[in-house]
């Protein structure tokens, strides 16, 4: 084996760190170099990561947009992950699954009306490709509307409704998409012409800045898709399993879409996997040939084992009302902290946990995600909206450990605004 620099005079963070820089991402590692927020992930657990030299302690606000709701580590989880690794693989996605079939049995129940079918994936950009497929099979057409400064992956189609910054290192933008702004109900309808297949949506935009939409607004879209027969597409990647204090987002809003898409933290933290839940009648677009789309991984029967769980917990009452407790203690905690830091802090948009933290101006969501690092929290500001910082706690964590997150993001908002000075 070829030596490529190995080295036994390091210290085993910073050997990571120079693989890491050499065969993986020297730009990321540049990035977090520069800042001095150089972790690399070693031990975690429930709400917190340490750095793998145990001198850094994180708590995770940011839970990798939702894939960790459950905590990082999940005992329950890991411990039946391992039981399944007893007698179960990935499986076969050519062939017919138990797995798969008690999975998706259980999506149908708790999705309304006829939304009864899932197709899954591995990613999330994944499930949106097949949803954005699924659309155009179905109704014929091809244009798909998507939002300014939202987000669905980076895959060809996903990555093709995304913003221009995310494609065009990557060549011209696919015919058929067309983005409006969000919350522009008028511009929506303007762009929607005879060959719209699809609206997509997140029911609330996190990398825009976690933006609460009006009932108003998704309720029209709804109804204006259903007179021009487009099929509406909700995003649910980060909203969903609970984190908006229901189930599913979309609830909160009283519409019901067309296609559901599901990630994140269906995966428990664990083990990867997708959902595109689609009506049941547009299952017809596979009945000529069911093999014309295929994912090797997608539905991995491990994966499946482990989202039936997921499932069966996010959708407990007793695990929701912990979850909307948790919502009213951090909005009374971040209030108290708005009157304290009122120049920088400005406010909160919240929808259950699903939170952005409202600041001063562009500089100060990146400089608040320094701050808080150096406090011990770990958050990332709106990519779309810089003047937001996101805040996404596990949905586990105790009543208790709200009060250790406000000391620590009391310590974070006042350092944060004295580093804002210096731009």
């Amino acid at each position: 084996m070829k030596s490529k620099g190995m080295s036994d005079s390091l210290p085993l963070k910073q050997e990571s760190i120079r693989r890491f820089q050499d065969h993986v991402s020297s730009g990321k590692t540049a990035f977090f170099q520069k800042y001095e927020m150089d972790i690399v992930m070693g031990r975690r657990e429930g709400p917190y990561l340490w750095d793998m030299d145990g001198e850094k302690k994180l708590f995770n606000l940011h839970c990798n947009g939702g894939v960790f709701n459950l905590g990082h580590r999940n005992q329950e989880l890991t411990q039946l992950l391992n039981q399944s690794l007893e007698t179960l693989d990935i499986g076969n996605g050519h062939l017919m699954s138990k797995e798969r079939a008690d999975l998706a049995f259980l999506l149908a129940n708790l999705m309304p009306e006829d939304l009864d079918v899932t197709i899954f994936g591995v990613s999330g950009g994944e499930a949106v490709d097949v949803a954005f497929k699924i659309a155009r099979a179905y109704t014929g057409r091809t244009r798909i509307i998507s939002v300014l400064g939202g987000y669905h992956g980076h895959t060809g189609l996903a990555m093709a409704a995304g913003d221009e910054k995310y494609r065009a290192p990557f060549g011209p933008q696919l015919p058929g998409f067309m983005q409006v702004p969000f919350g522009d109900f008028k511009a929506l309808t303007a762009a929607a012409e005879n060959d719209t297949a699809a609206v997509i949506l997140e029911t609330i935009p996190a990398t825009l800045g976690m933006t609460i939409p009006s009932t108003e607004y998704l309720q029209s879209i709804r109804n204006f898709c259903d007179e021009k027969n487009i099929i509406l597409i909700i995003d649910e990647v980060q909203t969903g399993l609970g984190r908006s204090g229901k189930l599913w987002g979309f609830e909160h809003f009283d519409i019901v879409p067309d296609i559901v898409v599901l990630g994140k933290g269906l995966s428990g933290g664990i083990y990867p996997i997708t959902a595109t839940v689609i009506r049941k009648p547009m299952e017809s677009v596979f009945h000529d040939d069911p093999f014309i789309h295929v994912s090797t991984f997608g539905g991995a029967e491990l994966g499946c084992r482990v989202a039936l769980r997921v499932l069966e917990i996010s959708s407990a009452s007793d695990f929701l009302n912990h979850v909307n407790q948790l919502a009213e203690r951090f909005a009374e905690g971040v209030e108290t902290l708005r009157v304290t830091h009122g120049d920088f802090l400005l406010g909160l948009r919240q929808l259950g946990l699903m939170m952005g933290l409202v600041l001063k101006d562009d500089v100060s969501g990146p400089v608040m995600s320094k701050a808080a690092y150096d406090n011990g929290l770990l958050m990332v500001y709106a990519n779309n909206d810089t003047s937001i910082c996101q805040f996404l706690p596990p949905l586990v964590m105790s009543l208790d450990q709200v009060d250790e997150v406000m000391e620590k993001l009391d310590k974070s908002l006042a350092y944060a605004a004295e580093l804002r000075d210096f731009f």
